[in-house]
């Protein structure tokens, strides 16, 4: 069964690069029109603006940083201006490390907190003039919210607050309509794995192949998947939950 989202307008953050790319390519071959972000220039950004063009279609890539406040209010006049309203909100971007919490710095601490969950408050706050009953938001969180993972404190608390602000939205949203749903990946292979040692690959390979049920690594697409079915009408009477997209990890 194919989604089609013909006509709906969507903000992706952090579209440039892994899960975030996969979910932007999939919006707008599904008949979306979609405005990204990214962080910074690379090749990246323009290999994803050539691709949207040759899929066709009103798409918008801009830059902004979504952990810094003036460039949330940038990112969503952007949609404002070229869309006027918003049908679905994809709060992807995040960052991670891997620090032993002992020596985890304060400022680290806070540029994983401040991206991963700071700015998607932000970024539904600024949006949400821009929704209307039938709207979605979906966030991108981690399996790792609910497991825990030494060396990223951080990142895993950041990662789990956003269960919290999902289910906390979901009951003061939902009587305007809006559905506020979270996707928890699992261990995803991008484009990461290509410029990664060969032998650090085949280790992380050979250890989720036997940790899921499906035995493999999940690919940004499949992640696109549940995003789309949770910004299309399949999922009108889905709301406040958190969707493991994670092999049975």
């Amino acid at each position: 069964m194919s989604v089609d989202l013909t006509g709906k307008k969507v903000l992706v953050t952090g579209g440039s690069r892994g899960i975030g790319r996969g979910v932007v390519l999939a919006l707008a071959r599904a008949g979306a029109r979609v405005v990204t972000c990214y962080r910074a220039e690379s090749p990246a950004v323009e290999s994803l603006q050539k691709e949207l063009t040759g899929i066709g279609g009103d798409h918008h890539v801009v830059q902004a940083d979504v952990s810094v406040p003036e460039d949330v209010d940038r990112l969503v006049a952007a949609a404002k201006d070229r869309f006027g309203t918003l049908d679905a909100v994809v709060n992807n971007a995040g960052v991670i490390s891997h620090i032993p919490f002992a020596e985890l710095p304060l400022d680290e601490w806070r540029r994983v907190v401040d991206t991963n969950l700071t700015a998607p408050f932000l970024v539904i706050q600024k949006a949400l003039p821009l929704l209307s009953a039938g709207s979605s938001v979906i966030t991108v969180g981690s399996r790792a919210a609910v497991v825990g993972i030494p060396m990223r404190a951080h990142y895993t608390a950041s990662k789990a607050g956003l269960i919290g602000l999902t289910r906390s939205l979901m009951k003061e949203l939902g009587p305007q309509g809006i559905r506020v749903n979270l996707v928890a990946p699992g261990v995803i292979e991008t484009e990461e794995f290509e410029t990664a040692p060969p032998e650090e690959v085949a280790r992380v390979r050979s250890r989720y192949q036997g940790l899921t049920g499906l035995g493999r690594l999940g690919r940004p697409d499949e992640i696109a998947g549940a995003v789309l079915f949770l910004a299309s009408d399949l999922s009108a009477y889905v709301t406040g939950e958190t969707i493991h997209v994670d092999g049975g990890i």
